[in-house]
């Protein structure tokens, strides 16, 4: 059974019909929010970042949001193969104390231990992510405003009740509520230009720091509700913030790769490219726009996705599906982690031979 299938906006998909697409091509490399989802792009992230991008030598951004900034800052890693051999096992393995009478650990307590992962993680290492020679890591998190600048039991839910309201008449709207902070890796001193436009929603960018690098990468990926936000991050505005998703749930942005063919090459895990997480359930933002023309999808096959454990791909319901069954889930998640090897393997046969029949519109 095919596991890969290729997707590639208007632009992209001509370039590829006449050219393929080789590592000069790519400019930028986009990695979503989605929790467990992202266990299932280790291999690809092997294969591109060990394999197939260092054959060139250009600037290439990357640009990350919850474990998407994490996998994107393990590829600025000297080491990125093992890293990304270690974030799959580490990630694989997390397991979490329920207090008696509770059904879910506690936001405190997994945001400490995330917090303790991060630091064992990158743990003297955060300057090689900084200053790789190539790549330039930008970091999304979503910052709140108003009612949601600082977390509260009651001020907070209602916070997200008034995001998710305005989002829904208006996705520019949700700017009121929530803002997207970008950390951007340093260029000569300051933060590196960010590789897309920010009209499309209230947006700043703070310079990457040692300092606020852990911060940064945890609020990221602090899901509301389930961890706690992150507080006064170093050298940004002051603040709750919390995981990049929540704005920037796909990464659907306006792409801006600069000269050349500046492709955006997408490991991903379905073809839409969703907005923001509160679009999940909006069906009528779930569709390519001009932002993705120059983009290539990499996805697996929903037939293909059918031969997981479970039929699906690895998700956060697993938690509460496997309970304390932490043998269980760690099998499941192992096999479909093992399984995406295939997606690898068709990607390199792919670009061995291009063919422009397997390549879908976006």
């Amino acid at each position: 059974m095919r596991a890969l299938r290729i997707y590639a906006g208007p632009v992209a998909r001509r370039h590829l019909e006449q050219h393929g697409l080789r590592p000069a091509d790519v400019g930028i490399v986009p990695a979503a929010a989605g929790g467990p989802k992202g266990l299932i792009l280790g291999p690809l992230d092997r294969f591109v970042f060990g394999q197939w991008l260092p054959q060139t030598d250009h600037t290439i951004h990357l640009v990350g949001a919850s474990i998407g900034a994490w996998r994107m800052a393990t590829a600025c890693l000297r080491t990125s193969v093992q890293g990304f051999e270690r974030l799959e096992r580490d990630y694989i393995a997390q397991d979490y104390e329920v207090p008696p009478g509770r059904r879910n650990p506690t936001a405190a307590h997994v945001s400490q231990r995330f917090s303790e992962s991060l630091h064992a993680f990158y743990g003297g290492r955060v300057q090689e992510v900084l200053s790789h020679p190539r790549f330039r890591l930008h970091v999304v998190t979503a910052r709140g405003r108003h009612v949601l600048g600082r977390e509260h039991r009651i001020a907070t839910p209602l916070g997200y009740l008034g995001a998710f309201v305005s989002n829904t008449l208006h996705r520019k709207a949700m700017g009121a509520w929530l803002e997207r902070v970008v950390f951007s890796a340093p260029e000569s001193g300051n933060a590196c230009p960010l590789p897309f436009g920010v009209d499309d929603f209230p947006t700043r960018q703070v310079l990457l720091t040692e300092e606020n690098f852990h911060p940064a990468l945890q609020a990221s990926c602090s899901i509301p509700f389930v961890l706690q936000a992150v507080h006064d991050i170093p050298g940004a505005p002051k603040g709750a913030y919390w995981d990049g998703g929540i704005t920037d749930y796909h990464l659907h942005l306006k792409y801006d790769c600069g000269p050349g063919p500046g492709l955006v090459l997408y490991p991903h895990f379905q073809k839409a490219v969703i907005p923001g997480w509160l679009d999940k359930a909006l069906k009528w933002r779930h569709g390519a726009t001009a932002f993705l023309d120059r983009m290539v999808v990499l996805a697996p096959d929903p037939a293909w996705i059918q031969s997981l454990p479970n039929g699906k791909l690895p998700d956060r319901t697993d938690f509460a599906r496997y309970g304390l069954d932490l043998q269980a889930r760690i099998r499941d998640w192992t096999q479909a982690a093992s399984a995406s090897r295939q997606l690898a393997d068709e990607f390199a046969a792919w670009l061995e031979n291009p063919d422009p029949a397997k390549v879908e519109a976006l």
